[in-house]
């Protein structure tokens, strides 16, 4: 089988390794679609630092696959069923969550349990789509830690794939207005398609931008925008810093990406502004379920995101472009015809 290996900073080779051993207890898939995530992008310019992703190993973790092979002592799955591999548990080793092999064209899962290792896809949700449900529950679990209620407004930054996934999780959740930001005005158009406010910080003011959005309260701390959630789906060291100095009394803010590096927190305005700075901390089982019940409603036309599809020898160009946030959002590679 073909397999991407990543071996470090813009080091990546597709190689042939033999196709693995389904045991009595396993499972072997067959990889569909599997996208390419912004901690993919990361380690291959500058290192693995800070990403669940090992030197000399397969990689790729956002995937849909189907069913090869089914071991005699599995029960609840047939050959031919669409899965999601569950990062955390598909290969029974946590660590291996960034780089169970989803760039490789089969995938083995020991000891497997259906809803535990792998949750099956259902047929409302198109396999593009399905290929988006781990970025999808990232960005869902990091805002179900908001603990968002209805009728509440958000301020989410960042239109790649997470940012749009909180988005749609914060609408999911009953909130009444989201606005995303980024520089891209490539990536807003999409957020906009979907329904969600937008604003380009290279152009508008962010804070002038949500009051504009949202209305402004008054307190102690001076007038803010009247948003209660922030999402921090962009990267910058200094953008945390941004959102504090803008957050009203009260707010949450979920900090997604992943900063290799401490970044500054101004705790005075954590402090007297009744501020909660929040770690998502990856995804749950509950995610997944969620995520896949907002696929299957159809409510979100999620495919316009996905911009580019390659085949798998063509997967340090698809990380290239992934990493162009002028011309894509969500990137992937393709294993079979759709």
């Amino acid at each position: 089988m073909k397999a991407a290996i990543y071996n470090g900073q813009l080091d990546i080779v597709v190689a042939e390794l033999d196709t693995p051993e389904c045991g009595p207890r396993d499972v072997l898939l067959r990889t569909l679609h599997a996208g390419i995530c912004g901690s993919d992008v990361k380690v291959y310019r500058h290192g693995p630092e800070g990403h669940q992703i090992l030197r000399g190993s397969e990689f790729g973790h956002e995937v849909v696959a189907e069913v090869a092979e089914v071991g005699s002592e599995v029960t609840g799955l047939r050959v031919g069923e669409r899965v999601y591999p569950y990062p955390l548990s598909v290969k029974g080793d946590p660590g291996r969550a960034g780089c169970f092999g989803g760039f490789s064209e089969f995938i083995l899962v020991p000891n497997c349990q259906v809803g535990e290792q792998v949750f099956k896809v259902s047929d409302k949700i198109s396999t593009p789509v399905a290929a988006m449900i781990e970025p999808f529950t990232v960005a869902h679990r990091a805002v179900r830690r908001t603990r968002p209620q209805a009728g509440e407004k958000a301020f989410v930054f960042g239109a790649g794939t997470i940012g749009i996934g909180a988005a749609v999780a914060l609408k999911s959740f009953g909130v009444s207005e989201v606005l995303v930001a980024d520089v891209s005005d490539f990536r807003l158009e999409k957020a906009a398609g979907l329904g969600f406010h937008t604003c380009n910080p290279e152009r508008q003011d962010p804070a002038q931008r949500a009051a504009e959005v949202f209305g402004e309260v008054h307190s102690l701390m001076g007038s803010a925008p009247d948003v209660d959630i922030y999402v921090e789906a962009a990267g910058p060291d200094a953008l945390i810093g941004t959102i504090q100095s803008m957050a009203k009394p009260g707010s949450r803010i979920a900090a997604v990406a992943v900063h290799s590096r401490p970044v500054p927190v101004n705790m005075l305005q954590l402090t007297y502004g009744e501020q909660e700075l929040i770690g998502p901390g990856g995804y749950r089982p509950e995610d997944v379920r969620d995520v896949m019940k907002i696929m299957e409603s159809g409510s979100f036309d999620l495919g316009s995101i996905i911009t580019h599809v390659y085949g798998i020898d063509r997967i340090v160009e698809a990380i290239e472009k992934a990493g162009d946030i002028g011309s894509a959002l969500h990137v992937a590679i393709g294993y079979r015809s759709i």
